[in-house]
């Protein structure tokens, strides 16, 4: 175990014994949420997830076509990143995110999205069937949808046909826009104005700071903002606002992005939504001066900090993650019951 692990255990700790841990939602889907959820878990026991529910591809993409049924992916992997590190935590973590591999029809299937579209059927519910499973693997922290609905996603796209590079088409699907070879000029939701499940919305405006990103930015972070009631929310609440930039653009959704291009397309879906601190990796910045411009037009301040792995691949490293969030949280000032 390392220091940085046992300060952070140490920080949570003193914080759980004098009731003084920050309400945390954290927005996004896939792999950028669920690095963030696995830093967050670490300095706050009060932590939910609201995660994008327009997947299409894969096994979730096959169970939502069979079965008329919420896509369970993303929601699979943020409950598998608030996993304990115990041995608990780490086999369930392992079970809901194994594949069957087989010649059969369930080949390519992963087990924690069997068990969580099972428990929707069973319980009716689909909040209800996410905290049962939120449950039975100890996981430090809630999920939920962002909508009870299965939504499709679709985008504008210039130049998916390589052959029509100035061509502006409408491409439809998530798995699809996230590949497309063209450039995404804005992203919108089918149906236009979905319901945003309650529950998530009574988060974010009971919540002391809201965490949006990482992540696929037009696949998994701004759809968020595209529920009605959900940004609303977002807009309205008291809450402080993170916005967590990626490390690297994503090829084909954002290929070519720079860190300021991110908030100046996120402002153009959300033009009244407002932010505290862009949190960003500095080796990730290249032009620190243009990325503090678009973060003061969103009202915000720029967070430069090491978060990457050591490793040089472009994904977060949970710690370092872990030990940002928790300075701004510090020293960007503290609503509510833990001030």
């Amino acid at each position: 175990m390392t220091v940085r692990t046992n300060r952070l255990r140490r920080l949570v700790g003193a914080r759980a014994n004098r009731g003084a841990q920050p309400k945390v939602v954290a927005l996004g889907g896939g792999m950028g949420l669920s690095a963030s959820l696995a830093a967050l878990r670490r300095i706050t026991g009060d932590l939910t997830a609201v995660v994008t529910v327009a997947d299409d591809g894969g096994s979730s993409g096959r169970l939502r076509d069979e079965l008329g049924v919420l896509p369970p992916g993303d929601l699979r992997k943020a409950l598998a990143a608030l996993c304990g590190d115990d041995d608990w935590g780490q086999t369930w973590a392992r079970v809901i995110q194994h594949r069957f591999a087989s010649e059969g029809d369930l080949h390519g299937h992963a087990v924690g999205n069997v068990l969580i579209v099972a428990l929707w059927e069973q319980l009716g519910d689909h909040v209800k069937a996410l905290d049962l499973v939120g449950k039975l693997l100890g996981a430090h922290g809630r999920v939920l949808p962002m909508s009870a609905v299965p939504l499709e996603l679709q985008a504008y796209v210039r130049g998916h046909d390589p052959a029509r590079p100035e061509e502006v088409s409408i491409v439809a699907g998530q798995a699809t826009v996230a590949l497309t070879p063209g450039e995404v000029q804005s992203v919108h939701l089918v149906p236009h104005d979905p319901p945003a499940v309650p529950e998530a919305v009574a988060a974010v405006m009971d919540a002391d700071w809201v965490v949006l990103g990482p992540g696929s930015w037009f696949s998994s972070v701004i759809p968020h903002l595209l529920v009605p009631d959900l940004l609303q929310a977002l807009t309205e609440t008291k809450a402080r606002r993170v916005l967590s930039l990626n490390l690297a653009p994503q090829p084909g959704e954002t290929d070519g992005f720079s860190p300021q291009r991110h908030l100046e397309v996120l402002a153009r879906h959300a033009p009244k939504l407002a932010f505290d601190v862009v949190l960003a990796d500095e080796a990730a910045v290249p032009d620190q001066s243009s990325l503090c411009d678009a973060a003061k037009r969103l009202g915000g301040t720029v967070e430069l900090a090491p978060v990457a792995a050591t490793d040089g691949a472009p994904k977060h490293d949970p710690e370092l993650l872990a030990a940002a969030y928790d300075r701004i949280f510090r020293m960007h000032g503290r609503i509510g019951p833990w001030r």
